[in-house]
C-alpha cells in the first residue's frame, strides 16, 4: 500500500514554508528538502481529507518531466540523494519517493499558465468578455475547443487559502519587469509544446497546465516546484475528447466535479470528501503516471 501523509515532521530540519501540498525544509544557504503531501486542494482550499499515495505519485511524475524537459529549460533538481539529508531516526521509506533536494530559488511571484484549450476559468472569462488575459480570442470557440496556438495566461500566486485571479501580461510585466516576464512567458510556451507534443503521442491531450519560475542570484531561470502533474495540469484522455464538453480528466477536476455538487462558498474550512471519490482519484494519478512515465508505484 503507498504511504500516506498529511503533513510532515522531520526534528531538526528548519521547516520554511507549509504549503497546499508541499512542506519545504531548509538544508543550507543553497539548497532545500521538498516534500509533498498527500493533502489535496482544490478551488484553492486544502480539503481535510488526503489522497493516499499522492505526493508519491506528484514527485515521480515531476521527476519524469523535468528530466524530459531539462533541455528545453533548466529546473531546480540539484540530483543529491534524499536519503543524505534525512535526520537520523526517520523512517525514509515514508520520504523517498515523495521528496527532492533542490536549489534555492527566488520565487517569482506569479503562476506561469500554458492553454490549449479553452476550459475552467479560460472558458468562463472568454463566454464573459469573448478574451483571456487581455488576449483577444477569436468569436464562436465552444467550450474544450483547441486554440489556435497555445496562449500564455497568468495568474496572481495566492496564498493558501485564498483564490488565484487571472491577469493581463501588462500586469505580469509591472510586478516582476519586462525581460523576466517575457522569459517566463517564453519558458512557460516552449515546455508546454514540447510537452504536449510528447503526451499526444501517448493518448494524452494536456489542456493547460501551471508552472513556477524561480531565479538564481544571477538572474538565471529556473522552473521550480513542480511540473506537469495531475494537480498542476489537466489531462485529457484523446480517445474520449470531444469539443462543447468538459472532458474527463486525469487530474483532480474529478474532486473538483463532485465539489461543485456540494452547498460549499469554496473557502475553508473544506468538506469532507467520501472514500469513493479519494480511491477513484487516486486511481486517476496512478493511470496518469503510468501512461505518461510508464511509472507504476506499489
Amino acid at each position: 500500500m503507498p504511504t500516506t501523509l498529511s503533513a510532515s515532521n522531520l526534528p531538526g530540519l528548519d521547516l520554511v514554508h507549509r504549503g497546499k501540498v508541499r512542506d519545504v525544509y531548509a538544508l543550507d544557504a543553497d539548497t532545500l528538502l521538498l516534500v509533498a503531501t498527500d493533502r489535496l486542494s482544490a478551488f484553492d482550499v486544502v480539503l481535510p481529507d488526503p489522497i493516499p499515495g499522492k505526493g508519491e505519485m506528484l514527485t515521480q511524475m515531476s521527476n519524469f518531466w523535468f528530466a524530459l524537459t531539462a533541455e528545453v529549460m533548466p529546473n531546480h533538481l540539484t540530483g543529491r540523494a534524499v536519503a543524505d539529508v534525512l535526520p537520523a531516526g526517520v523512517d525514509a521509506s515514508t520520504y523517498l519517493r515523495r521528496s527532492v533536494v533542490a536549489r534555492r530559488l527566488k520565487p517569482v511571484p506569479i503562476e506561469a499558465i500554458a492553454r490549449g484549450y479553452l476550459i475552467g476559468s479560460g472558458w468562463k472569462d472568454y463566454k464573459a468578455t469573448g478574451s483571456l488575459c487581455g488576449i483577444a480570442l477569436p468569436e464562436g470557440l465552444r467550450q474544450a475547443e483547441r486554440l489556435p496556438e497555445p496562449i500564455f495566461t497568468p495568474s496572481t500566486k495566492a496564498a493558501v487559502g485564498d483564490h488565484d485571479e487571472n491577469i493581463g501580461f501588462d500586469t505580469v510585466v509591472a510586478k516582476i519587469g519586462g525581460d523576466l516576464a517575457e522569459r517566463v512567458r517564453d519558458a512557460t510556451l516552449r515546455i508546454y509544446r514540447h510537452a504536449a507534443a510528447y503526451a499526444a503521442e501517448r493518448g494524452i491531450l494536456i489542456a493547460d497546465t501551471k508552472f513556477e519560475f524561480g531565479t538564481d542570484p544571477e538572474g538565471r531561470l529556473y522552473v521550480m516546484d513542480e511540473m506537469l502533474t495531475p494537480d498542476s495540469s489537466r489531462f485529457w484522455p484523446a480517445e474520449q475528447y470531444a469539443v462543447g464538453t468538459s472532458p474527463p480528466s486525469y487530474d483532480k477536476q474529478f474532486v473538483r466535479d463532485y465539489l461543485e455538487t456540494l452547498d460549499w462558498n469554496k473557502t475553508a474550512p473544506g468538506p469532507h470528501v467520501p472514500a469513493n471519490v479519494i480511491e477513484a482519484t487516486a486511481a486517476k494519478y496512478a493511470e496518469a503516471l503510468q501512461r505518461l512515465a510508464g511509472i507504476t508505484l506499489d
